[in-house]
């Protein structure tokens, strides 16, 4: 959820190049991480803070623009004296024209007793003498300068994976006085969407499930795309999926709302609805650019 206390003054955050990641081990934030990469962000994680400006540089300075934004996961591990300081490199950086902003990830202390109860992982400052308890408490007072600037907190202690992957996708995806074009893949089995504004049903389509060589393999892979390019069937609903969005987006665009969610769902949720959003964001990229791609069950 958003700061109330940052909401006035600071710019959204995808407008900055620099994002630092951080939160309390456990509260998501490779998971955040890697939404990011989707969404097309240069990731580090466990960065040292004291590296953070040298990187950013390095990397947005690049001639060939191959790092347009860049995002560094920085928790609990790097010295107090560097968590202090990130409030002065990210203005230093902003102004060299690299403005940065922070995503900051928290959850309550029994959540993430139970996640590291579950995971049986080690918390990074958990040592000997050293309870799990003791180890959460201590990293929350060793990240609150870097909460205290955050432009966005969100807490994820009511939220899985598959939710917190989503709320950063249209968090960092949803550009102010555009609509942005949410294109989700879903497995009828676990249930529809429910913001879902338009549904889609692939699972009469045939399925590579059926074949033992294809099954591993999800929508996104070559293999399966050859597959699906042999079915008319599939080719025609395709094409009769972009027809339609192509004859009401326009309308649509003119509405006050902020994204629209297209949700194609099949059994499993791991080929023929995979296959048929990677094809539309392929065909809608190309002629409005603000394309995000969910993939509920690949998540």
């Amino acid at each position: 959820m958003d700061d109330p206390g940052n909401a006035d003054r600071l710019p959204p955050l995808h407008s900055h190049r620099v994002l630092v990641v951080s939160g309390r081990s456990g509260s998501g934030k490779t998971v955040a991480l890697r939404s990011l990469e989707d969404l097309g962000y240069f990731c580090v994680d466990n960065l040292p803070a004291s590296l953070l400006a040298a990187f950013a540089q390095r990397t947005l300075a690049d001639a060939e623009g191959h790092y347009p934004k860049v995002a560094v996961g920085i928790d609990a591990r790097s010295p107090v004296a560097d968590l202090d300081a990130i409030p002065k490199t990210l203005a230093e950086l902003a102004k060299l024209g690299l403005p940065g902003g922070v995503l900051f990830l928290e959850a309550g202390n029994e959540v993430l007793l139970r996640r590291y109860s579950e995971t049986r992982r080690r918390h990074p400052l958990s040592c000997a003498g050293v309870s799990l308890s003791e180890a959460i408490d201590r990293e929350r007072n060793l990240l609150k300068p870097v909460r205290r600037i955050a432009d966005m907190v969100i807490d994820t202690s009511g939220l899985n994976i598959h939710e917190l992957r989503r709320q950063i996708a249209l968090t960092m995806g949803v550009v102010p006085g555009k609509m942005v074009l949410m294109l989700e893949s879903f497995a009828f089995k676990r249930g529809v969407p429910l913001d879902a504004d338009f549904v889609f049903d692939a699972r009469f389509l045939p399925n590579p499930h059926w074949q033992p060589e294809l099954r591993p393999l999800s929508g996104r892979d070559t293999a399966i795309r050859h597959y699906f390019a042999g079915h008319s069937d599939v080719l025609e609903y395709l094409a009769d999926i972009v027809r339609f969005l192509d004859r009401w987006l326009p309308g649509l665009d003119k509405s006050e709302r902020s994204y629209l969610t297209v949700a194609i769902g099949c059994t499993g949720g791991r080929h023929r609805s995979v296959y048929l959003v990677e094809a539309l964001a392929e065909r809608f990229r190309a002629s409005r650019g603000d394309v995000l791609v969910y993939h509920r069950e690949l998540a």
